[in-house]
């Protein structure tokens, strides 16, 4: 395994999909480049962290647990209140980080679900840690989820020379009412749908892609997302946990 490079530590960001299927050889090469991973644990049943400890079990790489910080995921944040607790959870995320790095020398993964590019904080937790311990962080990409969404449902995210608009739950109503025709939303809590004037859009929906639980639905809005619901409670069932997304696009 290589060192480090002069004083600064490396770090290797590795996406690894929804699991050891999507590894690309380029993320095989980068866990045997580096001393051990560090994951951040949940809580004593995390399903996620499982997948994490059957890639390092199957490469042959250490896996070192951090406790995660809590995280005020009470309802009702407005948007500075949501940045707020979002900033402070990041900050304890840093300091745990910083800790666990000076206790294990040595190159150090980081595996992130999907691709590090996409709705995950990693890198930007990685810029705050390299203010206090000189990095030298090395990214490699993944399969994402917005890749696995098109391919199941065999269709290409956007129409010729058309935007494609991807936001978060969150942010949906905003992009409606700036005028998007054609989004992809990712990180939700539920489904919320209801008021936003999508009725009669089209969605390509789908859960736990790549996972034993994976689901997929697609139709017009008010006539699928019953179905959705179920398929929701479907992957739960089977997984432990959601993680879905989809595509809204409004009649042509």
């Amino acid at each position: 395994m290589s060192a480090a490079t002069g004083t600064r530590r490396r770090v290797r960001v590795i996406g690894i999909g929804m699991g050891p299927q999507h590894l690309t050889p380029e993320a095989v090469a980068a866990l045997a480049s580096v001393e051990v991973v560090i994951a951040f644990e949940k809580g004593t049943h995390d399903p996620l962290l499982a997948v994490r400890r059957a890639i390092c079990a199957e490469h042959g790489v250490p896996l070192v647990l951090v406790p995660d910080a809590e995280r005020d995921r009470r309802e009702g944040h407005d948007e500075a209140s949501y940045a707020a607790a979002v900033a402070a959870w990041h900050a304890a995320r840093v300091e745990r980080w910083h800790r666990a790095l000076a206790a294990h020398p040595g190159d150090v993964g980081l595996l992130v679900w999907g691709d590090p590019g996409f709705y995950d904080s990693t890198l930007r937790l990685l810029d705050a840690l390299g203010e206090r311990v000189p990095l030298e962080v090395e990214v490699v990409p993944g399969i994402s989820s917005l890749s696995l969404l098109a391919a199941r449902h065999r269709l290409v995210l956007h129409d010729v020379a058309r935007p494609l608009h991807v936001t978060t739950a969150r942010r949906l109503p905003e992009a409606i009412v700036q005028g998007q025709r054609n989004v992809v939303v990712m990180l939700n809590r539920r489904i919320e749908l209801a008021g936003l004037g999508v009725d009669d859009w089209s969605i390509w929906w789908a859960a736990n892609l790549g996972a034993p639980g994976e689901q997929a639905v697609r139709g017009r809005v008010v006539d699928v997302l019953g179905r959705v619901a179920a398929a929701r409670e479907r992957a739960a069932e089977v997984d432990g946990w959601v993680m879905d997304l989809y595509l809204l696009r409004a009649p042509a």
